[in-house]
């Protein structure tokens, strides 16, 4: 999972979060609610469209835990090659000497890795998993 902290509990607060500081980019008042040099969704001046009401906000969650599931059974009947595949493209998004991190960016990386050792488990069988 993630080792990062972030800023809220949960994906609905910090979409909501991410939309405001976008909105306060393009009226040319972000610096007092960003950290230097963290960047915003869309750059300054995006047109967001109107904001997700909470319904909107609960699907988009309800969709992204359906996502994270079909990968890891995908990835759980998957090569080893396909498997490294996945690894490696975590790496290649992981930030790189000259590169400016981003914490959303080493969140992907993290679950990405996240989802493949969650895969492993189910490559080994049910009964090697354990009791819960």
């Amino acid at each position: 999972m993630l080792d990062i902290t972030l800023d809220f509990m949960d994906l609905a607060h910090r979409l909501q979060h991410q939309r405001a500081l976008a909105r306060s980019q393009s009226k040319g008042d972000a610096g007092a609610h960003s950290a230097p040099g963290e960047s915003t969704p869309g750059g300054a001046g995006a047109d967001d469209g109107p904001p997700l009401a909470n319904a909107e906000l609960v699907q988009l969650q309800i969709r992204v835990i359906a996502l994270e599931n079909l990968v890891i059974a995908m990835l759980a009947k998957g090569s080893g090659q396909q498997l490294e595949l996945a690894r490696e493209m975590a790496d290649y998004i992981s930030p790189r000497p000259g590169f400016t991190p981003h914490r959303l960016t080493i969140g992907a990386a993290e679950e990405m890795n996240s989802l493949v050792g969650r895969a492993g488990r189910f490559r080994r069988g049910p009964h090697s998993r354990g009791r819960r």
